[in-house]
């Protein structure tokens, strides 16, 4: 199977009917061209079966949380489909480390020893990263060529169909999509990125854990159990 027909949209039933337009767009044609590409020449992250994880583990209906990243990891084996994860027995990246180490400020829970996030998505937490790919040793080198289209939809898709939903939006970048939400229907949380830059500019102490908690708690909902 060539790299072309692994990004074809093999993505959970739910999504796939939802932005079955967005598949059929003339942008995400191009953007398949891109990808083949860039397969022929580079090494291109996460693996091709893995690009749609994030939907794949948290179908459109068991959406509850919506966390925004922005790239993919760029480094050998990291990247998995799901913003700020990692896969089992890959070491933890800085960010990572600094949300971690705000979980365990923020709920108690110890951090764990291992960065894999599957936990999160399967309780209804969408890890949604801006851009879908990247090519090996080379951060943002997808952007702009058409994957923020296509995950910009999402979030109007999520917004426009979903009410009650929490938007987790960590940096600047992330924040910029809070004009994308119906503010009226959900709620929004801010703070700067967990990036060890900006994690003492106002990550660490948000709280954002716990209070996706007692928002869900108040709206009868279940809880998540950030234990991983």
């Amino acid at each position: 199977m060539n790299y072309m027909e692994k990004i074809n949209p093999v993505i959970e039933e739910s999504w796939k009917e939802i932005l079955e337009d967005e598949f059929d767009k003339p942008y995400f044609a191009e953007l398949k061209q891109f990808l083949l590409g860039e397969k022929k020449k580079f090494r291109v992250f996460p693996p091709g079966p893995l690009i749609f994880n994030a939907f794949n583990r948290t179908p459109f209906q068991n959406v509850k949380v919506v966390l925004i990243g922005q790239d993919p990891y760029h480094g050998s084996g990291q990247a998995h489909g799901l913003c700020f994860s990692v896969p089992d027995g890959i070491p933890k990246p800085p960010s990572l480390v600094n949300i971690f180490i705000e979980l365990e400020t923020d709920t108690g829970i110890p951090q764990p020893a291992h960065g894999n996030l599957e936990k999160w998505a399967d309780q209804g937490v969408l890890l949604l990263n801006a851009t879908l790919t990247v090519r090996e040793n080379q951060a943002g080198s997808h952007q702009n060529k058409g994957w923020e289209i296509f995950t910009d939809a999402v979030i109007t898709k999520l917004s426009e169909l979903h009410s009650g939903l929490i938007f987790i939006l960590w940096g600047n970048f992330a924040i910029a999509k809070r004009n994308l939400v119906d503010s009226s229907k959900h709620i929004i949380l801010t703070a700067a990125h967990p990036s060890p830059f900006s994690a003492n500019k106002g990550f660490f102490g948000c709280r954002h854990f716990s209070k996706v908690n007692e928002i869900l708690k108040s709206a009868g909902q279940a809880e998540i159990d950030w234990r991983l």
